[in-house]
């Protein structure tokens, strides 16, 4: 029912910034919570940031004060600016949806490389 495309990722050096988009579409309308996970070959995949359709949004320390999730509901999109990037930040980095009833949906991943 939701189908999720994310870009904006890229290669950069240490130290600088990415803003990643996810535009959302389908019954966009059933959406609650949108999160970016991300997930480097032969690691687990881990949360860096979450919002909910209240505004209200959650981080891990490893993206505390450098990643930013936001929405804008007009465009149907969900942004990820990541500043302060280190090459630890390298990876896959994926837009995921949940619904009102549970469901979940996520987006093929954007690669993003940081070097030194």
């Amino acid at each position: 029912q939701v189908q999720l495309v994310e870009s904006g990722g890229g290669l950069v050096q240490a130290g600088g910034s990415l803003r990643l988009s996810c535009v959302a579409s389908g019954n966009i309308f059933t959406i609650n919570e949108v999160a970016w996970h991300r997930q480097a070959p032969g690691k687990q995949r881990e949360l860096v940031a979450l919002i909910t359709s209240g505004g209200r949004t959650n981080y891990p320390d490893s993206a505390k004060g450098r990643f930013t999730i936001s929405r804008d509901n007009a465009k149907s999109t969900v942004y990820l600016q990541m500043n302060s990037l280190k090459p630890e930040d390298t990876s896959v980095y994926y837009c995921n949806v949940f619904t009102t009833t549970g469901a979940g949906y996520w987006g093929q991943g954007t690669q993003v490389t940081v070097s030194s």
